[in-house]
């Protein structure tokens, strides 16, 4: 089990220093390359530097909160269930 795990943090550690190289080279290096430069085909428009990152963040803050619902919901429905038997 060990080793599995050291092998799926590596792999995730491998995969966040590549997304982390990847945008800052496009986020804050190609602004400096000509439009025309053969660099510029590698990366998406710069727009989506800014937007990818935004969704992201509306679509993680909407998960977490969804997960909190849920939750919350759960631990109404135990409460109601609780008291009911409280009363029987």
């Amino acid at each position: 089990m060990a080793l599995s795990d050291r092998l799926v943090g590596g792999a995730m550690l491998f995969v966040a220093a590549f997304v982390f190289s990847y945008y800052t080279l496009w986020a804050l290096i190609t602004p400096f390359f000509p439009a025309d430069s053969p660099i510029q085909a590698y990366f998406p428009d710069r727009v989506w530097a800014v937007r990818g990152p935004a969704l992201l963040l509306i679509l993680g803050l909407g998960a977490v909160g969804g997960f909190v619902g849920l939750v919350m919901q759960k631990e109404a429905a135990k409460r109601r269930e609780r008291e009911q038997q409280r009363r029987a």
